[in-house]
């Protein structure tokens, strides 16, 4: 893992998402390619972001979930190719913010509040933390809301 994250408050912090899912409410699979994913995160630094969040597991409302084994294949070979550029891994599960943070990420943005994965406090270490509200699942965050 990378030495702690210390957040610089001097100023706001631009921070560009990387969706590398094939149904994501934003971008709807445009980066599923390694190429096109890496290509388009250093598109966002050069418009000004500084960090990038990459998401291998879509959250939009309705969303089915992704097992850790198909997250992690979406989004370890994109971090392992941003060496140097400050990312973030936008995960629920332990086991890929471990992998993750091993590969170079230093966030770990979790929707779930650490609520889905009873590991994940002991993983996020020194790492940097966004903690989400959000109402029951992605599957179910629109029922009743």
């Amino acid at each position: 893992m990378t030495a702690p994250f210390q957040w610089d408050c001097s100023r706001p912090l631009i921070m560009g998402v990387l969706n590398v899912t094939p149904d994501s409410f934003s971008d709807g699979g445009q980066f599923l390619d390694l190429d096109r994913a890496v290509a388009h995160a250093r598109e966002m630094i050069a418009a000004g972001a500084d960090i990038i969040d990459i998401g291998g597991e879509s959250t939009r409302p309705g969303a089915a979930p992704v097992g850790a084994d198909e997250e992690l294949r979406r989004v370890i070979p994109v971090i392992e190719r941003l060496p140097g550029v400050l990312v973030s891994i936008d995960t629920t599960k332990a086991v890929v913010a471990e992998r993750a943070l091993a590969a170079g990420a230093r966030i770990v943005n979790d929707i779930s509040a650490l609520r889905f994965d009873a590991r994940m406090p002991e993983v996020i270490g020194p790492a940097g933390v966004v903690l989400m509200h959000m109402q029951g699942t992605p599957a179910t965050m629109q029922q009743s809301p």
